[in-house]
Formats: structure tokens, sequence, C-alpha cells
């Protein structure tokens, strides 16, 4: 089994870094499948024209050497090559699952509010799309570019070490595509290679958006547009594919007239050398052949320049969502939640940016251990504000949280939602079983309790009838009306061991019959804990202890504003 992955890692390349062991080894077997490939070739063109050679002159040369060469290439290159594939694979796949483990990990530790910046398409584009460009790196780009100039400075020092003039052709020839190929093929793709995976993402948002509010759009006849859209963005995409293969096939162009000068050269300089008797014709047939090896072998560096900077430019991306430091941070040296209290806003300002209009003011709230209160008021008065600072997602501009007395500030935000129990208003149902549900809020229920919470919420029947606790329950709850998903994620909160429960407009989505009895039972429900409820509706008796109501920044007793004296 694998190491557990740091997630105090706080870049993609220091992520990359941990892998290096397993990488450098792929690119010295590739960098070998290559040696053997390129000499495979030199030994063989010079085994053959020596063997022509003397069967015309009847004279006599060394069989043995060669021939023991061409075979030991021939198996190593068979060997490296496998072992370059397992080995690459294998590293692949391990840089693959721990980026999309590491960055879902460091993503999930900012607030909700730094990740809403992000449209959940684009979150998707970097999870998918840019770790696909990243995973492999260092096996499509800087590894094929490490491989392509080892194998590169080995046939060269070979050839100067057979004929120094055709060594010195070779070399002009890796300096003009070395320099040249770069140059034509990532010249300016860094600020394109980010725009083209900017655009990427936004098809791939898009085309989410298209996906999950398709009914929407077909209701009001939008439908045509935003497929106009989507065909807009993949045109733009096309021309940068477009653009980036020109250059592709440009730096091919250049590649190939060089090494057609380099090859005519050195046979040019190769055969004079032989005519003259300063060269063996097997070594000049020999040094032809490795020309062609390193030739062949450095057309791949124009692809693997343009996947480097495409590389680059995902990991800016990536860097910029798992790079980010969370809004709130638990302490260093967290204190202990308290078993029960209560919940005490102390004169607690906010505002959701430095200069904007504050949204708390000099609010006070104390909920007491077992009391059930309820907050009401117009859209934007601050009530989601108020539970995000409950739950840690913002961190007051003044003023103070505490429960039992201890600062929320001081405690570790996972200790502090253990004892919590949490129904948003637009609570998730997941694609899985009714118990994959059910148990997020209690992992370690038995069937009988979960039973119970389904009968609490009058949803056991309908448990019953779908196949019981092991059926299929489609994502974002398609497979059940509206009412009862919002019953299941109910069940789901009410089923935590939660000292404090938090109820965000717990009967979205009901009939009014249903959620009058649901309002009614859910003082049974809860037992002793504690309640703070968000509604907009009229509650009915008895539900709760106090309803306050949440203008201009702090809780009134009373809904309608005093008339100005």
């Amino acid at each position: 089994m694998s190491a557990p992955l740091d997630q105090r890692v706080g870049s993609t390349r220091m992520l990359l870094r941990q892998h290096r062991r397993r990488v450098l080894l792929a690119i010295a077997l590739l960098a070998a499948t290559l040696v053997a490939g390129v000499g495979l070739l030199g030994v063989s063109g010079g085994f053959l024209t020596a063997a022509a050679l003397t069967f015309g002159t009847l004279g006599s040369f060394n069989f043995f050497t060669p021939s023991a060469g061409i075979r030991g290439l021939t198996l190593a290159r068979i060997v490296s090559r496998y072992l370059e594939k397992l080995v690459g694979h294998d590293a692949m796949l391990r840089i693959a699952r721990d980026l999309r483990s590491w960055f879902f990990a460091r993503a999930l530790r900012l607030t909700p509010g730094q990740l809403g910046r992000l449209r959940t398409g684009e979150l998707l584009a970097r999870l998918m799309g840019d770790i696909d460009a990243v995973d492999g790196l260092l096996l499509r780009a800087t590894g094929p570019l490490l491989a392509l100039g080892t194998v590169g400075v080995l046939g060269i020092g070979i050839a100067t070490w057979l004929h120094p003039p055709s060594g010195a052709v070779l070399a002009g020839v890796a300096l003009a595509s070395g320099l040249g190929v770069p140059w034509i093929v990532a010249r300016g793709r860094a600020a394109e290679e980010t725009e083209r995976a900017r655009r990427r993402a936004a098809l791939r948002a898009r085309l989410h958006e298209l996906y999950e509010g398709h009914a929407d759009l077909a209701a009001l006849g939008a439908e045509a547009g935003w497929l106009a859209r989507v065909d807009a963005d993949g045109r733009d995409i096309a021309d940068f594919e477009r653009a980036r293969r020109r250059q592709l096939a440009n730096g091919g162009l250049w590649h190939g007239l060089v090494t057609a000068a380099g090859l005519l050269a050195i046979a040019w300089v190769a055969i004079s050398a032989t005519t003259v008797g300063a060269l063996p014709p097997a070594h000049a047939a020999a040094l032809f052949f490795i020309a062609i090896g390193l030739f062949e072998a450095w057309a791949g560096a124009g692809l693997a320049w343009q996947a480097l900077t495409a590389a680059r430019a995902s990991i800016a991306r990536l860097d910029a969502v798992a790079g980010a430091e969370p809004s709130v941070v638990d302490p260093e040296g967290p204190q202990a939640v308290p078993a029960s209290g209560a919940l005490v806003f102390d004169r607690v300002d906010f505002a959701w940016a430095m200069d904007a209009r504050p949204v708390l003011s000099g609010l006070d709230l104390c909920i007491a251990p077992g009391e059930r209160v309820a907050i009401s008021g117009d859209s934007g008065a601050g009530k989601s504000t108020l539970t995000a600072l409950l739950l840690r997602s913002a961190e007051p501009g003044a003023g103070v949280v505490t429960f039992g007395g201890v600062d929320l500030r001081a405690m570790r935000a996972q200790d502090w939602f253990a004892r919590i129990g949490w129904l948003p208003q637009n609570a998730p149902v997941f694609a899985g079983r009714v118990r994959d549900n059910l148990a997020l809020g209690a992992p370690d229920a038995d069937d009988a309790r979960l039973w119970a919470a389904l009968a609490q919420v009058r949803l056991k029947n309908w448990a019953e009838r779908i196949g019981g606790l092991d059926a299929w329950v489609g994502e974002a709850g398609v497979t059940m009306s509206a009412g009862q998903a919002r019953r299941l994620a109910l069940a789901r909160a009410l089923l935590r061991d939660a000292r404090l429960v938090v109820l965000d407009e717990p009967t979205e989505g009901l009939d009014q019959d249903t959620a009058d009895t649901l309002m009614r039972e859910l003082p049974a429900l809860l037992g002793d804990r504690s309640l703070l409820l968000i509604t907009h509706g009229t509650l009915p008796d008895g539900v709760v202890d106090r309803h306050l109501w949440l203008r201009d920044g702090r809780l009134h007793d009373d809904p309608r504003p005093k008339a100005p004296v």
C-alpha cells in the first residue's frame, strides 16, 4: 500500500517531486531504449556494409563482434522498452491519482465563499482537463526532452570518436534543430496556452450548466441561444488547436529541412573520408545510420515542447486553487469543544468585503442548551451570513461567536462540526443507496436507527416501496420528488448525534400539510438538543421558544420595523 498523500504540499511542482524516483527511472529506461535503437541502426548498417564489401572482394572481416552487438542491442531495446512502458505508465497513473486527490483535498480547505467564485464546470475542468495535461508532464514532455538530449550527446560523442568531422556535422544539426524547433513550436505559446486552457474550461462549464439547467432553458426557450454559445466556444477552441498544429507542422518542417541537409552533409563528409582512406567504409555506413536514428528520435521534440508549455499553463491554473490559503484556518493549539453549552453571538459585525456595506452590525444572540430559536427576515437581511459565521465559513469582523464559553476560532473546525447537525437550504442528495445518503450523518448507525430516522420524516413507506435501504437514489435525487429529497436530507441531519441542530428552510419543497405536521413533530424529534431554525414561513405554535427577525444587521423580537418618531 502506498504512503498517505501529504495534503500540506502547497504546489503542483512539490507534489510532482514526490514521484521523482519513478519518473527518473522511466526517463532512464526511455533513454536506454533510444540509445539501443540508434546503436542498433549504426551497428547493423556498418555490419551489412562490411559484409557486402567482403563478399565482393572475397576478403575477411570480424563477423562475431558486430553480430553479437546486434543481438545484444536488440535484446536491450526490447527489454528496456517493455520496462519503460511498465514503469512509465505506473508513474503516470500514480501521479494522476495523487494529483486528483491532492487537488480535491486542497480545494475543500477553502471556504464556500472562496470556491463560490469558480463555476462548478470550471472546477471540473481543473480537476480533469488540467490534471490530464500535468500528469504526463514528466513522461510526455520533460522526460522525452531529457532522453533526446541524452541520446544526442552519446550519439554525437560516438560519431566524434569515429570521425571528428562527422561528429561536428551532427553537432551542428543538433544545435540548429534544438534551437529552431522550440523557437517555432513554443514561441509565444505561454500566453496562448493559458488562454486555451481558460477557453476549454469555459466550454466545459457551459456544457455542465446546459446539462444541469436544460429543463429551465427549454421552458424559457433559451436552448438555441445557449447552444449557439457552446458552438462559438467550440469554434474558438478549434482556432487555438489549428494554431498549435500549424506551429507544430512548421517545427516539423524546419526539423525536416535541417536533417535533410544534415544527412547530405554526413554522406558527403563520410564518403569523402572513405575515398581518401581516412575512414573505413563500414564506419562511414555506421555514421550515416547513426545520423538517421538521431534525426528520427529528435523529430519528437516539437510535440514534447508543446506538451511542456501546455502543462505549465495547467500547473498555474491548478495552483491558483490548490495553492490558495483558506480564509478561515484552525488554531495551532486548538481548545476542546464543550460537550454542551450556550451558543452566543456577542456584538458581531460582518461585511463580505472591507469596503462593503455591513451585513451584521452589533448582532447579539444567545441560544441556551435545549432552547429552540427561529430566525426570519427578508432576502439579503443576513440569515445566510449568520449561518456562515456559525459554520466557520467566515470570521466576524468584530465581536465573537462562542459555544459553551469557548470562541469558535479557538476550536478545530472538524471538532466543532461534530457538535452540529446541519441542513442547508440546498442540501444535496447523492447518487447511491438510501443507506449511503443517511450514513453521511451517522456512519455507525445500524439499520434499525436508519429506519427510525426515515419514519420520523415520514419516508418509511416510500423507502419500503422502492426497495428498502439498499434502493438506488439517482444523482441529485432525480428519482425523488423535491419534498422527498428534502425529507431525506433532514433525516440525515437528525441522525447526527449533535447538541446543536441548524435547519435552513427545512420544509422547502413540502406541501403545507406535510410541512405543518413535520414542524409540529420537530420538538419531539430534537429531544433536548438546541435548535437554530432559519425560515420564511409561519410556524405552528409550540415549535420554537423564540421567533426573532433579522433586520438592519440585528435581531428583533418584532417582525415590523418601528415607525420613525
